[in-house]
């Protein structure tokens, strides 16, 4: 991997790291946009400051708008959502070994 991709996916893991960043998303993820407290509840322990801060910052990576029904992942947040989608199986899947260690002796 080239310098230049490095520091691309340097920069998206840094905005997606923070904190709730991918929560915010994933609850986008259904296409329909959600007002303000909506999303707030679909995030689940996020407070209206931090969730201000992230959508923020979304909306400045272009990752997320804001229309007259709320807000809504743009094309490139339904791109990325797209990406992310893989993460389900496999965390179902990581899940259920993890249970399974946990009852072995």
């Amino acid at each position: 991997m080239s310098a230049k991709e490095n520091a691309a996916i340097h920069q998206l893991l840094a905005l997606l790291e923070a904190r709730y960043a991918i929560r915010v998303l994933w609850a986008l993820r259904d296409g329909h946009p959600q007002t303000f407290r909506l999303l707030q509840d679909s995030v689940g322990g996020i407070t209206p400051n931090t969730l201000n801060t992230r959508i923020k910052e979304m909306r400045e990576a272009g990752l997320m708008q804001h229309n007259g029904d709320g807000y809504s992942v743009t094309a490139s947040g339904a791109d990325l959502l797209k990406r992310l989608a893989d993460l389900q199986p496999f965390a179902a899947r990581w899940v259920a070994v993890q249970a399974k260690k946990k009852q072995a002796p």
